[in-house]
């Protein structure tokens, strides 16, 4: 709620496919290379020239249908939608209207206080349109045509979510899912993700008011602050007694605001008609099952089972699900029974984390889900404090790649890492630095427990750090206790 209004948000997702060719030609679908250099008569829109689908755009498609809970549409058509713009040779794209492949699904998002239901409208393919370079090295602007053709899924929601914050959570989700089922890489800074924001505005127990469409949103945290600026901008205008019209706004991030461009187009100013040069879209019943069976655990199943099962934060999980090497880790230290999940998950979402924005990969650390179990389990049992275990843990890091790379127990025998816990030997150290610091034990017993610190710094120092600092702490405590 703002200032007594309920923000009313829904969302249009466009991701692009990672197939090796475009849509309906096969020139090479691949981002940066050089401007007009992979176009070819047919996404050029030559005339005469016909397209042919691409059948795994139609598979990608069904994927991320069955991801997202819809119904597909196993027989089902693609439509001309015509409009003019410079980026658009053919002066229409190849889209889908009355009937899109999925339909009729929904996306459980993870949220503070539980999961919240998001429908989902429809999934239909397209084609991308070129892209416009606006420049000071020259006047006015050009045209790159190598996007034309890139393969696209558009991800309709219904109106469900209520505030910017629901709309990023989505936002991640889905972009998380599109990893996990490895159909799009999802680079919003190379336009593989992007997305456009419907706002309205209206009060409790009223119908919903006039949504407004924003365009140029080149990031999530953009969306978060357009959805913000236009949700304030209407109420302004309601409360100055003015109207919300439907209309098109660009977002400019750089000033924070949204301009008007024009006026919102309904389906007929389209003038959508099925697409004449391409066949009808049948995929067999086998063929959806099996695209099904396909797909992985998803990443926001994989939030609710790490907290679920292993204790962690909603935050917690959610970084190591957000990469699904990560997350594979993870999985691959519990399926070995791993008996210090926590900590595992620390070191996962502390130091590697850490190497992996430095640029590396899971793979090149020589850090196996077995190695993990190892190191951690070894902490947690007290075999090696936790500064040792980073110390095996980055000699691991270092030697990875190499022809003979130590195991765990060599580092440690070689470093003589191996933590002291026997009894008696931590209760002869004790007695020996208790007789030895005897103005410590005089300021404790009078009240002075800052005491204690230093007496078990004593211990660890005299041990060479090899004691097991929880162990020595018990035993000067006990030992105190019966001076």
């Amino acid at each position: 709620m703002i200032n007594g209004y309920e923000v009313v948000v829904g969302l249009e997702v466009h991701a692009e496919l990672s197939t090796a060719t475009k849509i309906y030609c096969g020139c090479k679908n691949s981002f940066g290379l050089e401007v007009n250099t992979q176009v070819c008569p047919i996404c050029l829109g030559m005339p005469g020239t016909l397209p042919k689908l691409n059948e795994r755009v139609v598979d990608y498609a069904i994927k991320m249908g069955h991801a997202l809970n819809c119904g597909i549409n196993r027989i089902c058509k693609q439509d001309r939608k015509n409009y003019f713009y410079p980026d658009l040779p053919k002066s229409y794209q190849i889209s889908q209207a009355d009937i899109p492949l999925c339909h009729d699904g929904y996306l459980d998002i993870i949220l503070e206080n539980g999961t919240k239901r998001i429908g989902i409208e429809r999934i239909h393919i397209e084609e991308d349109a070129g892209k416009l370079l606006h420049s000071d090295r020259f006047d006015g602007s050009l045209v790159d045509f190598n996007r034309c053709g890139v393969p696209l899924i558009e991800i309709v929601s219904r109106p469900d979510l209520r505030s910017s914050e629901e709309a990023r959570i989505y936002l991640e989700t889905i972009r998380s899912i599109l990893r996990y089922i490895d159909i799009s890489d999802c680079k919003m800074q190379e336009g593989s993700i992007r997305c456009d924001v419907n706002v309205s505005v209206h009060k409790p127990g009223e119908p919903f008011g006039t949504r407004c469409e924003m365009k140029n949103i080149n990031s999530f945290s953009a969306a978060v602050r357009g959805i913000d600026y236009e949700a304030k901008r209407q109420i302004a205008l309601i409360e100055s007694g003015g109207r919300v019209v439907q209309e098109t706004r660009r977002w400019d991030d750089a000033k924070g605001e949204s301009v008007s461009m024009r006026q919102k187009e309904d389906a007929q100013d389209y003038r959508y008609f099925p697409e004449p040069d391409l066949l009808t879209i049948v995929v067999s019943e086998d063929r959806v099952k099996e695209l099904k069976d396909s797909l992985p655990e998803l990443p926001n199943h994989k939030i609710l089972r790490y907290i679920k099962d292993c204790g962690l934060s909603r935050k917690d999980a959610e970084v190591i699900v957000d990469v699904p090497e990560k997350a594979e880790l993870f999985d691959g230290c519990l399926e070995l029974g791993c008996k210090a999940s926590r900590l595992a998950a620390n070191w996962i979402i502390g130091d590697i984390s850490r190497l992996m924005n430095e640029g590396r990969q899971i793979s090149e650390l020589g850090i196996t889900p077995e190695r993990l179990k190892k190191l951690v389990e070894y902490i947690q049992d007290g075999r090696i404090s936790n500064a040792s275990g980073k110390i095996v843990f980055d000699e691991l890091v270092s030697s990875s790649g190499s022809q003979n790379s130590p195991d765990i127990d060599a580092i440690i025998e070689e470093k003589s890492l191996l933590q002291v816990s026997d009894q008696a030997a931590l209760e002869e150290l004790a007695a020996r630095v208790l007789a030895e610091n005897e103005k410590s034990v005089f300021d404790y017993k009078n009240g002075k427990t800052n005491a204690l610190g230093y007496l078990v710094g004593q211990c660890m120092k005299a041990s060479g750090g090899k004691a097991n600092p929880g162990a020595v702490k018990e035993i000067v405590l006990k030992r105190l206790g019966e001076l």
